[in-house]
């Protein structure tokens, strides 16, 4: 079932990293057809496999049904995912949609409505799988029940990001600036995205329980049992549960909540009707280790963890993407847009790090997380063999091969054997402890090395070079395709300035002004870079002022103008400069004490011009 949580945060990764564009792949008409013609193509090979093998239910060894069974699910759920992939990157659905006003006024309601069509996808797989998982399994549930539990249980993993995506959209409709301003920041974007991190795992229980129905456990022997183990083990909590998952048929228990006044202890009907007394209270005891070892405290340090790779490496995927273009250059000669391709890519090694990141770094964690939630059990009773014969009960009840492997849990059977190499010698269990504190010390260790790569790439020299010959890289190949273009000129110029590669720039700007010679904006910063240059070889004043003037002459502004002033002062001509200068300082909008010392400097320059030429004149007579 965690693994539904890996669907779902896959299909919004590849729907949030989708540039909208006005280009798309096929008219409306085809896309549609497109579109019916892939959803009929998955529901028949759905419904084919699972039919196929129900037929086969009676005649073949239960543990290859059962994992024939997972096989197909996994591989529709995968092949859901490449549909949804093809609907937004092929399709290109995303872009047709966005001209809606509603959409476009609340992009979040867009996400919502391609979350549905994946989750409808699912729920096609559930629905055809039923009557196998019913027959297999011999568990009476209904279709509707078993299809609304597995999407239930998997939605919560979206809450966060509906909150977040939300109260964003909220904040850009409303006619205040600064709360824009400060999400438009590095720093405003981390905060933001931490505080609610924060308040969706304190509050997120509350919703989620609503969520999915749970209704407190009555008054009783079970409840009274369970709320004296939680006395002795001293943890607080909100309310005792029923979970209905599954029908309530699953042998199986949660607990939820970093904060005692939102943390719920979940109980299936299953659990307190098939499992003993004793039996309950291990695995009540196990959901309490959970808490007393801050195992939910550590899932939360693991997201923020992801979010410090994620900036860390947004960079570095990009200049991967750019610099690796002669792999898949060809892929645009298909007709298939650039920046689709481009756009898919960034996805699929995104997709990749996540997978990497959750599947095994966070994998590996929980499992080992569960493993010391077993060995709780000896904090409060004398033995686990109650919790020992409970994973036995799961394997009569559920038929589930003890020895398959979970990505989340180690398999029954190898929880089973560490309980009974602690139950001999309980120097096992400070054996995992120990291993858990090390593999911990050993993350964060890589999270902080992490961190300082992303401040170098982000804000250090070495990421101002990349990003300066990332930029550089992308113009030129935009020049390739279209070499009559005199804004890519002019970008490449400012690029190529603020990196100081001046006879670039230079060579850059003159490119562009053949292209369009009346450009103001070029001209003026061709101009500035003759006037003020750095380097002597680079300097020219006469063309820095016969540039200047042309500027000023088709475009009067602030920057113009000083450029001009600047230009007449390189040239010596002092009084022009400061009339300019006090012309652009008289337009000026912003930058005042920029503009001010300009005029300052050239002010101070014409009272010492004028200061030598009485000086000169006295000594003539």
């Amino acid at each position: 079932m965690f693994s539904n949580f890996i669907y779902f945060i896959i299909v919004l990764l590849i729907y949030t990293t989708y540039p909208i564009s006005e280009d798309t792949n096929f008219t409306l008409y085809e896309t549609v057809l497109f579109f019916f013609c892939l959803i009929i193509i998955f529901v028949s090979s759905t419904r084919i496999q699972f039919g196929r093998l129900e037929k086969r239910i009676s005649k073949q060894d239960f543990y290859r049904l059962d994992h024939q069974f997972n096989t197909i699910l996994t591989r529709q759920f995968i092949m859901a995912s490449v549909l949804f992939a093809l609907d937004v990157y092929a399709l290109s659905l995303p872009s047709f949609c966005a001209g809606f006003p509603l959409f476009s006024a609340i992009p979040t309601l867009q996400a919502l409505m391609f979350l549905l069509l994946f989750a409808c996808h699912l729920a096609m797989v559930w629905a055809f799988a039923h009557r196998s998982y019913q027959k297999l399994y011999d568990i009476s549930i209904s279709r509707r029940s078993y299809v609304l539990s597995n999407i239930s249980f998997s939605v919560p993993v979206l809450l966060p990001w509906v909150f977040l995506s939300a109260i964003t959209d909220i904040i850009n409709v409303l006619p205040f600036d600064a709360p824009k301003r400060f999400l438009s920041t590095t720093e405003g974007e981390i905060l933001y995205f931490l505080f609610f991190l924060f308040a969706v795992a304190v509050l997120g229980p509350v919703l989620i329980q609503k969520f999915w129905q749970c209704r407190p456990l009555d008054s009783g022997y079970e409840r009274s049992r369970i709320e004296a183990l939680c006395r002795k083990a001293d943890m607080a909590y909100s309310d005792i549960l029923r979970w209905p998952i599954f029908g309530g048929k699953m042998i199986t228990a949660g607990v939820m909540g970093l904060v005692k006044n939102f943390r719920y202890i979940l109980v299936t009907d299953a659990l307190l009707t098939l499992l003993g007394p004793e039996e309950v209270d291990a695995v009540i005891a196990h959901e309490i280790g959970h808490i007393k070892k801050k195992h939910l405290l550590f899932y939360l340090f693991f997201f923020i963890g992801y979010m410090l790779v994620s900036y860390a490496v947004f960079d570095l995927i990009i200049y991967c993407v750019i610099y690796t273009e002669s792999l898949y250059g060809f892929i645009p000669q298909t007709g298939i847009n650039r920046s689709t391709v481009t756009s898919a890519l960034f996805s699929l090694i995104t997709l990749l790090i996540f997978l990497i990141y959750f599947r095994y770094i966070f994998g590996y964690f929980m499992r080992n997380f569960e493993r010391q939630a077993d060995a709780y059990v000896y904090t409060l009773f004398d033995s686990a063999m109650p919790l020992i014969s409970t994973f036995e009960k799961i394997i009569l009840t559920s038929g589930q091969d003890p020895d398959k492997p979970n990505w989340h849990h180690f398999s029954i059977a190898e929880r089973i054997g560490y309980l009974r190499k602690c139950e001999s010698d309980k120097q096992w269990i400070t054996r995992q402890d120990r291993k858990i504190r090390i593999s911990i010390a050993v993350y964060f260790a890589g999270i902080v090395l992490t961190g300082i790569i992303g401040y170098v790439v982000n804000f250090g020299e070495t990421g101002r070079k990349l990003n300066t010959h990332f930029f550089e890289k992308i113009i030129q190949q935009e020049i390739t395709q279209h070499p009559e273009n005199a804004e890519l000129y002019t970008l490449l110029g400012d690029v190529c300035y603020s990196s100081k590669n001046y006879k670039s720039a230079i060579a850059a700007y003159k490119k562009s002004l053949s292209l369009k010679p009346d450009n103001p904006q070029v001209l003026n910063n061709l101009a500035w870079l003759y006037a003020t240059c750095e380097l002597e070889i680079f300097r020219d004043p006469e063309s820095a002022l016969t540039l200047a003037m042309k500027a000023a002459e088709l475009m009067e502004a602030a920057y113009i103008l000083d450029t001009l002033a600047e230009s007449y002062y390189v040239n010596g001509r002092f009084e022009e400069a400061v009339a300019a200068g006090e012309r652009a300082l008289g337009m000026a909008q912003k930058d005042h004490f920029h503009y001010e010392a300009q005029l300052k400097k050239f002010k101070d320059a014409l009272g010492k011009k004028s200061g030598d030429s009485e000086t000169e004149f006295f000594k003539k007579t």
